[in-house]
């Protein structure tokens, strides 16, 4: 009969430090699949700028898995999720991000959404940066329906961008 009370220290050892090493393996293949299904999501996570001689800046994007162009911006200097949509007419984002980017909360107004009519708040926000692609003083809304850190990237910030798609990418060109 086998009784693990009285089993030689050494193998004792031996099986602790077998599951701490079954442990950290299953950790670090946790992070490296989160790490390949956030590229899938968001290809664009350090979005990379060329500036020409005339002064203009452009971003090249990817398209993720889904189709979309999702990248990494900051709106007042926090990171956020940014999904470029021509279809919003402002930039819209989450009650919780406003507060951290420290936006307030302007005058209630009605908008239609996907899941149908709700209250957004407007905002602007004193800058918006994808890359080195630098706008301020965007006309912004805050959709208190909205979690996390995703933000669509509306009209009022993409009209000042120039845009041009080819295949899976899609060239961003801001003339400052």
């Amino acid at each position: 009969m086998n009784d693990t009370r009285h089993a030689h220290p050494t193998r004792r050892t031996g099986q602790v430090m077998l599951m701490i090493s079954f442990a950290l393996g299953l950790g670090v293949l946790t992070m490296v699949f989160d790490s390949l299904l956030g590229q899938r999501e968001n290809p664009n996570q350090n979005p990379v700028s060329e500036t020409a001689g005339d002064g203009s800046v452009r971003v090249e994007l990817r398209r993720n898995a889904q189709g979309h162009y999702v990248v990494t911006g900051f709106i007042n200097g926090v990171p956020s999720q940014l999904l470029l949509d021509t279809g919003a007419t402002d930039v819209v984002l989450s009650e919780q991000l406003a507060r951290r980017a420290g936006l307030e909360a302007g005058y209630p107004t009605r908008a239609m959404t996907a899941n149908g009519p709700v209250t957004v708040y407007s905002a602007v926000l004193d800058e918006l940066r994808i890359g080195d692609i630098t706008l301020q003083q965007v006309p912004a809304s805050i959709n208190p329906a909205m979690q996390g850190d995703a933000v669509l990237l509306g009209m009022s910030a993409l009209k000042h961008i120039e845009f041009t798609q080819r295949g899976d990418s899609l060239t961003l060109r801001h003339i400052p």
